[in-house]
């Protein structure tokens, strides 16, 4: 074997590791997609579950989102706390829009949150008020999806 067929196989067999190199890193970076979509889907999914406990946890708590959900008054002190719940899962929403943007949430799951969403608009008679007041601090592309969720848009009277 001369010297010239020699450096011919060793280059096609640095050739071929480097391919199978290139092959164990897609399949690394793969991987890495799934455990980081499973993991931003157990944040969200904890997120939900803290602001849901919260209301099942404190019968003051629960009052006050019952009586602000079906428009009974609130005191000055209940209405900045329940402008803050109300943030708190705005927030929650951009949240999980944005990472169903970037292709970290699946269709299906995506659509099961915006109808949670349609139906919470739907039965709360202050939600709508405090995402009038908050919409215009959250993304266009959330404000757009949330605004055409609610069915008559009160939003664009303000």
């Amino acid at each position: 074997m001369t010297s010239d067929n020699l450096n011919k196989w060793l280059t096609l067999g640095a050739n071929l590791a480097v391919f199978v190199g290139i092959v164990l890193v897609i399949v690394e970076l793969q991987q890495n997609r799934e455990m980081i979509r499973a993991q931003t889907r157990s944040e969200i999914s904890a997120g939900i579950t803290v602001l849901l406990s919260d209301v099942a946890n404190n019968p003051q708590l629960a009052s006050l989102v019952r009586r602000a959900d079906d428009g009974e008054p609130l005191t000055p002190d209940e209405e900045k706390q329940y402008g803050h719940r109300s943030a708190a899962l705005f927030r929650y929403f951009e949240n999980v829009h944005y990472q169903y943007r970037q292709g970290m949430y699946d269709e299906a799951e995506y659509l099961a949150h915006r109808e949670a969403w349609r139906q919470f608009f739907q039965n709360s008679k202050t939600a709508v008020k405090n995402w009038c007041d908050f919409r215009e601090i959250v993304s266009a592309e959330l404000a757009a999806e949330i605004d055409g969720l609610i069915d008559e848009n009160p939003c664009l009277e303000r």
